[in-house]
C-alpha cells in the first residue's frame, strides 16, 4: 500500500524530531536523507528555524549549525543541492500581532484564549505576533508541512503531552489525515526511537479517542 506521506514528508519527521533531541549524529543522517528525498535546502532550513519556538534556540542553533556542516561536506563530495524557493518579504505596514492572531485563529479553528494567557499576557502575545505572524507568514513551507515538524518535534520532548495532542488537532484542522497521523508513527518507529514513537502513539491514540 502506497504511503500517506510523501518521500519529502517522510524525511521532516527524523530531522525535526533529532532537532528537538539534540542529536547531532542522527541529525546529520537525517538531514542527508532529506536532501536526498528531495527536500530543499531553504526547506530544510525553515524547519530548523521553526522549531526554536518549540523546543528553543539552542536545539535550533545547533541543528542549523550541524547542517551548515552537512552542506558543506556535499559541496565537498560535488553534490549540488536545489537551494529551493525564498519567503516572500511581508506587505508594507505589516502587523504581526494582528496577522498572527488571524493565522492562529485559522489554524486552531477558533478564537485561542485562556487562564494561562490571562495569567500571563505577554507569552499570548509572542505567541501570536511572532510565532504565527512572523513565522507561520513565511510561505517556504505550507502549514502542514509546519505542523509535521511541530508534532515530530513534540513528540521527541518528554512531557510535551498536551502540546502534542493540540497539535495533533491543529494538524487534523488543516489536512492531515489520520492515515498521515498512522504513518507518521510509523516512521518515528522506523527512523527514531523506540521512546519516541511510543509517545507519539500515545498521544495520538488518545487523541483520536477523544475526537470521535
Amino acid at each position: 500500500m502506497q504511503n500517506p506521506l510523501t518521500h519529502q514528508q517522510q524525511a521532516m519527521i527524523p530531522i525535526a524530531a533529532f532537532t528537538a533531541r539534540g542529536d547531532m549524529n542522527r541529525l546529520t543522517l537525517a538531514l542527508n536523507e532529506g536532501l536526498d528525498a528531495g527536500l530543499t535546502v531553504n526547506e530544510i532550513k525553515e524547519i530548523l528555524v521553526q522549531l526554536y519556538a518549540y523546543c528553543g534556540f539552542p536545539r535550533s542553533l545547533n541543528a542549523l549549525g550541524c547542517f551548515m556542516s552537512v552542506i558543506n561536506d556535499r559541496q565537498v563530495r560535488g553534490i549540488v543541492d536545489e537551494e529551493g524557493k525564498t519567503a516572500t518579504p511581508p506587505m508594507e505596514n505589516w502587523d504581526s500581532l494582528t496577522a498572527g492572531t488571524e493565522n492562529q485563529t485559522r489554524l486552531v479553528g477558533q478564537t485561542v484564549s485562556g487562564p494561562l494567557f490571562d495569567f500571563a499576557p505577554a507569552i499570548d502575545v509572542y505567541l501570536k505576533a511572532h510565532l504565527f505572524g512572523d513565522i507561520f507568514q513565511r510561505d517556504v513551507l505550507d502549514w502542514s508541512a509546519r505542523e509535521l515538524a511541530t508534532i515530530s518535534a513534540l513528540a521527541a520532548i518528554p512531557g510535551a503531552e498536551s502540546q502534542l495532542k493540540s497539535h495533533y488537532a491543529i494538524s487534523r484542522n488543516n489536512g492531515i489525515t489520520p492515515e498521515q497521523f498512522h504513518a507518521f508513527v510509523a516512521v518515528l518507529a522506523e527512523k527514531c526511537t523506540p521512546d519516541i514513537a511510543t509517545h507519539a502513539r500515545t498521544v495520538l491514540a488518545q487523541y483520536l479517542n477523544e475526537a470521535v
